[in-house]
């Protein structure tokens, strides 16, 4: 009985050891070390990336955990957080790489929130985006790391003012009612980034993401859209600039707020925040920041989390900050998974890509993915929601969201005054159908991407009996 005892004490010291021993800083090197340690240990689960180079050509490495990496499972939403941007701002880096030896830890247990948030998400975590800005701020160390010290990349840019301004076209859209959302990039925007915001806005245009973080430090407070201002006319003067979707980003901050250990509290670093959670804009205006490009560019909602009040925290606090974080960032990805999601598909059953969804009375739309299938984040509630795509005829239907998680939505039969286009449904997804093929047939128009309205005035032309819906 005596050595078996033996055994286990030792077995369990060894194992706090190891796990105590990793609450520490890690420069490059050594965050490489720990991503493939974790790909290791995971291997089934897991997949290590890499979406472009630093300025100084460190790898911008990407930790994706899955049932299935490096594929995207259909209605299954893709994930990111995103920590490091500020070089300087080191303990989202940390958070990052102990939430991944987390997740992968938790699920060889057994655990079952973890493996069914695994099975059902797709999840990449960026410990790093300002690699080269971090061993600037490394080098001083935490104890004499001054405030702007290796915030930016390794020219000094601070990568959070460095991607395209998309709000002051959305602004001016807002007022002759355009386009409201996947703002157009300007010409040679390429050549106006740095090569890490490169890096990530390739990031973005190759995966669907559904909801993202991004990790910071200097304050505690859940930030969210926009950050920039109205009315750039007033200096010095805090503004609220609300998103369509202002109520769900309240939400989301504050699940994580109220899930971290003291965020919520309000009171942190000689600031006070109503439930921990402020709109960027009113705290203070900044532009070309990353989150709002998140949402004027793609379907990915994103918020700032500000983590600690010191940028470069000792190590000696690694530990309580991570079990103060630790819930707040399980339960803030768990949020992916509440709203509505379906499929689009044409009438032979392909999936169309890049299909609008809309929300009637939020002015704001989301698209599905190549294979066909959307999120949208909503708030429990009861919606008109349309599906539309280029060439073919709309479809809507009245959905209830509640509480629990997102809901597949399928769309009702639509009709057109010159005859009844159905819709059929396959495990309650949603499918667009174009002209019906003989009618598409008689006026030579079968498969081709036009508009609506030239559909119905050219079967109104092919079919001038039919003058009322049938």
């Amino acid at each position: 009985v005596r050595k078996v005892w033996a055994v286990l004490i030792c077995s369990l010291v060894g194992g706090l050891g190891t796990w105590a021993s990793n609450f520490q800083h890690h420069r490059y090197e050594e965050l490489v070390r720990a991503l493939f340690a974790i790909q290791s240990e995971c291997p089934y689960i897991t997949r290590i990336y890499s979406i472009g180079r630093s300025v100084e050509g460190r790898q911008l490495y990407v930790l994706e955990f899955s049932d299935n990496p490096g594929i995207h499972e259909t209605m299954e939403p893709e994930f990111k957080y995103v920590g490091n941007m500020h070089g300087n701002e080191v303990l989202g880096r940390e958070l990052l790489i102990q939430l991944s030896q987390f997740l992968c830890e938790e699920y060889r247990a057994g655990n079952q929130r973890i493996t069914r948030l695994i099975h059902d998400t797709r999840i990449h975590i960026l410990p790093s985006m300002n690699p080269d800005g971090y061993e600037v701020a490394a080098s001083q160390g935490p104890e004499f790391n001054g405030y702007l010290v290796g915030r930016g990349n390794s020219r000094e840019v601070d990568l959070n003012r460095n991607f395209p301004d998309l709000n002051t076209l959305k602004y001016y859209f807002e007022k002759t009612n355009g386009q409201n959302h996947h703002m157009p990039l300007p010409d040679n925007w390429e050549q106006q980034v740095e090569p890490e915001t490169l890096a990530v806005i390739k990031w973005m245009q190759n995966y669907n993401f559904v909801l993202s973080a991004n990790l910071h430090g200097g304050a505690v407070v859940a930030n969210y859209p926009f950050d920039k201002s109205r009315d750039s006319r007033i200096r010095g003067k805090s503004t609220y600039a609300a998103t369509p979707d202002d109520n769900i980003f309240k939400m989301l901050a504050r699940t994580y707020s109220y899930a971290h250990s003291w965020m919520h509290k309000g009171w942190n670093c000689g600031d006070f925040f109503d439930e921990g959670i402020t709109n960027g804009a009113s705290w203070y205006s900044l532009s070309k920041g990353m989150q709002d490009f998140n949402y004027l560019y793609t379907n990915c909602f994103e918020i700032t989390l500000e983590l600690s009040c010191d940028k470069f925290p000792p190590a000696s606090v690694l530990s309580r900050e991570w079990l103060g974080n630790r819930e707040a960032l399980v339960s803030y990805l768990e949020q992916v998974h509440h709203g509505i999601k379906g499929m689009v598909y044409d009438n032979n059953n392909n999936p169309i890509g890049n299909a609008e969804i809309s929300v009637a009375g939020i002015n704001h739309d989301v698209t599905s993915g190549v294979g066909g299938d959307y999120f949208r984040l909503l708030l429990p509630g009861t919606y008109s929601v349309t599906a539309s795509a280029s060439g073919y005829l709309p479809s809507t239907r009245i959905v209830t969201v509640g509480p629990a998680e997102a809901i597949e939505v399928r769309i009702p039969r639509v009709t057109t005054p010159a005859q009844d286009l159905h819709i059929q449904h396959l495990h309650l997804q949603d499918h667009l159908r174009p002209a019906t093929r003989t009618a598409a047939a008689t006026i030579g128009l079968q498969n081709q991407r036009i508009s609506t309205q030239t559909v119905r005035n050219r079967l109104r032309e092919a079919r001038p009996d039919c003058s009322s819906s049938s």
